[in-house]
């Protein structure tokens, strides 16, 4: 096996020659000792740029590839402009250019983005010869130190193997047991139950984050713009479900911080015959560090004391929930939305905030809920035994009448009148 295609199966095998470059190879034709090839792909990570030269031969195949064909990042940069006789293809952007994506870590600031090679058939051919191929590229530049004008000097992870994608928050919102202790498996209720219910955001390798319930809805259908609608949670983190003859309250203290658990007292939307509801919930992150506002809170209202509480953070900052006004842009989801709808999620490079929705809850009627409206379901039945009870009566009477026609008749009997003379 020749030199070229020893390295062209270490670029499929690992995706970088950088595990065989540092590798010197013999030649088994000249037996001559030859150092290897450098990548094909260098990235240098520079203080306020990074710089990515491709080989145009990027496959070791000898078949040049075309510079139009080759972008960098999501916003698709094209490189620099270069002769047709170079043998590199070069690229200088900015470190928040071309769609770069940064993830803060507790020991590194980590840019990353991808090469992309897109080939297109040339001319009118409809063929192609060589493969798409992404190629991730990471620039980790350590937190601790001081901060000058000198260039860092970061740790570059070339050609890593594992799969690209944009940082995700991943939000839940999650039907529970009574004592939190797993999911609940059937969602089915009785008026008079309370649904546990439990928000989440799963973090990853994100900093500390703590979550809120923003806003809740409760719809027929999982659409939460739809009416008849219930608002459970308004005003940025108020249980307004609790002011009425509910009890629905968050839970204090949180497991963690990026949980918040609350119940809800099932309920049913009066005239409608439909027996399950949706609750959509807007949720959102703050850093663990920052101090719940009326912005960013969780309050209950208590009937006890008759005033509302926070699971966390200064008391006052729950007051504005009497008002019903709660920081200068404190508005119902359903008016925010029906004003315009949020940036959807695939437009940012963090999610901090999202709509989720749990449901269909199904809730069951009780046996004595049956019993009563049974007998006044039957309309037929009470038609039927009131005709009878007419015929009846009917038919006493008229035997009535008769018998005493007859006994008058008896007592009054008619004498024949003779002629006179």
């Amino acid at each position: 096996m020749g030199p070229r295609s020893r390295l062209f199966l270490c670029f499929l095998l690992w995706g970088s020659t950088e595990l065989c470059s540092p590798q010197p190879f013999w030649d088994d034709e000249t037996e001559r000792f030859r150092p290897s090839k450098p990548p094909a792909v260098m990235v240098e990570c520079q203080e306020a740029q990074l710089v990515v030269t491709v080989d145009k031969d990027l496959f070791g195949t000898g078949k040049l590839i075309r510079p139009a064909d080759l972008t960098l990042g999501p916003d698709n940069c094209e490189p620099l402009a270069s002769a047709d006789t170079d043998g590199v293809v070069r690229f200088a952007v900015g470190l928040h250019e071309c769609g770069n994506i940064l993830q803060v870590t507790d020991n590194a600031l980590v840019y990353s983005t991808f090469l992309l090679h897109n080939p297109r058939p040339a001319g009118n051919l409809s063929i192609l010869r060589t493969n798409r191929a992404e190629v991730p590229i990471e620039c980790h530049y350590p937190r601790q130190g001081n901060v000058s004008s000198w260039a860092i000097q970061p740790t570059w992870v070339p050609f890593r193997t594992t799969v690209f994608s944009e940082e995700k928050l991943v939000f839940s919102l999650r039907l529970m047991e009574e004592n939190w202790s797993a999911e609940k498996m059937t969602p089915t209720f009785q008026l008079g139950d309370r649904a546990h219910l439990q928000a989440q955001v799963h973090t990853g390798s994100h900093v500390p984050l703590r979550l809120f319930v923003d806003h809740c809805v409760a719809t027929l259908t999982p659409d939460w713009s739809t009416s008849p609608y219930h608002t459970i949670v308004d005003f940025h983190g108020c249980l307004v479900d609790g002011l009425t003859d509910a009890s629905s309250a968050f839970k204090a203290p949180r497991p963690r911080p990026e949980i918040l658990q609350f119940t809800v007292d099932v309920f049913h939307f009066a005239n409608d015959s439909r027996n399950m509801i949706y609750i959509t919930c807007h949720l959102k992150v703050t850093p663990v560090d920052r101090v719940p506002d009326q912005l960013n809170k969780a309050c209950s209202f208590s009937k006890s004391s008759n005033r509302w509480s926070p699971v966390e953070g200064p008391t006052d900052i729950c007051r504005c929930c009497s008002k019903g006004r709660c920081g200068i842009s404190g508005r119902s989801m359903r008016l925010s939305h029906r004003e315009g709808r949020p940036v959807p999620r695939s437009r940012r490079h963090v999610t901090e905030e999202a709509d989720v929705t749990v449901g269909p809850l199904i809730f069951l009627r009780k046996m004595n809920d049956r019993g009563v409206e049974g007998p006044t379901s039957s309309p037929p039945l009470v038609m039927l035994g009131l005709g009878l009870a007419t015929v009846m009566t009917l038919t006493l009477a008229a035997i009535v009448l008769g018998l005493t026609g007859r006994l008058r008749a008896a007592s009054h009997p008619v004498c024949p009148v003779s002629a006179s003379q």
